[in-house]
Parts: C-alpha cells; sequence; structure tokens
C-alpha cells in the first residue's frame, strides 16, 4: 500500500465514524430518538418533540455528518421501545461511549453493571468509584449521558431513595422506575 492508499483509507475511515444516522419513534414515555455511529448506538434520547431532540443531537455531535435513517434503525427504536414497556427484557445494544470525558465513562460503566430492578445513591456510587465526596461529578456525569436506557443513569437516586435530577424529566424517570421495580 502507497501513501496516498494509506491516506484514503484513514481519510474513508475517518469520515465512516463522523457519520452519525438517526431516527425517531415513539414510545410509552415519549418521543425518542436513537443514533448510530459505525461502533454502536451513541445516542438514546428522550423527549416530547421531535425537533428538540435533533436538535440536542446536533449540539452533542456538532462535528459529525447526521443522516436520518428510519429504515436502518428501525429495530433499535423497537428494542427501546419494548425495553420501555417491558424493562425485564433488557436493552442488549452495542454502545458508543466515546463522547465522554474519562471521569463519566468510568461513571457510565458502573451505571451499566446496576440490576433492572435495583438502585444506587448519587453517594454510593462515587464510593464506588473510589471518590467518597464526588456525589455531584457523579450526578453531573449522569447528566452528560446522552445513551438513556442504555446507560441506565434513572436508576440512580437521592440518599433517601427518591427519584430526582432526571436529564429526561423527573415524571420518566419515575414510570421508568415503577415498571423496573415490578420484576
Amino acid at each position: 500500500m502507497n501513501l496516498m492508499q494509506a491516506q484514503m483509507t484513514v481519510s474513508t475511515a475517518h469520515n465512516a465514524l463522523d457519520t452519525i444516522v438517526y431516527a425517531i419513534g415513539e414510545s410509552a414515555i415519549g418521543t425518542i430518538l436513537a443514533a448510530r455511529s459505525e461502533i454502536g448506538v451513541c445516542a438514546i434520547l428522550i423527549g416530547s418533540d421531535a425537533e428538540a431532540l435533533e436538535q440536542d443531537l446536533a449540539g452533542r455531535f456538532p462535528d459529525n455528518m447526521l443522516v436520518e435513517d428510519e429504515a436502518s434503525l428501525r429495530d433499535d427504536l423497537a428494542a427501546i421501545a419494548r425495553f420501555v414497556e417491558t424493562p425485564g427484557i433488557g436493552l442488549d445494544l452495542p454502545l458508543d461511549m466515546r463522547n465522554g470525558t474519562p471521569f463519566q465513562k468510568r461513571v457510565w460503566d458502573v451505571l451499566r453493571t446496576i440490576p433492572c430492578g435495583a438502585t444506587l445513591t448519587y453517594t454510593a456510587l462515587a464510593r464506588r468509584l473510589g471518590q467518597p465526596n464526588g456525589a455531584r461529578a457523579v450526578a453531573t456525569a449522569c447528566a452528560a449521558n446522552a445513551i438513556a436506557l442504555g446507560i441506565p443513569c434513572h436508576r440512580v437516586v437521592r440518599a433517601d431513595g427518591t427519584p430526582s435530577g432526571y436529564r429526561w424529566g423527573i415524571e420518566r424517570k419515575r414510570v421508568l422506575l415503577d415498571r423496573e421495580a415490578l420484576i
């Protein structure tokens, strides 16, 4: 392979990673936007307004080409909607968690270990990370999570066990926790 071919290969690979396909659907907790890179799902956003979700996606991935493609994400949207309805089935999607700081990624890794139907306090999560005074930093990392449900930040609660501070709305967090509690 000569230098020109190597540069073209690197450029092609870089461009493929820069493209994010997304689609918008509905679930029992509202409108959902699923987005995927070549690596995996990089965003699951929840809201009431499709245009606001598209703007949120664009803000989170300003250097990427965003392409709406409902056909290629139909299965992902269906899996997400099924998970909302029946959380016990799990949500087994490949994730792309590149867009985060090293600390955020550590928090997100711990979040993924919280079983469906269980919760963990912000303080307990901070302690697991070796930062007993880091509850606020953990909350900030949860708020930065773009992969709702795939990285289950809704399972983190206040010290008294009550839900708080959910990027997608406290009512949605309550609904998700209530459904998971039935498992």
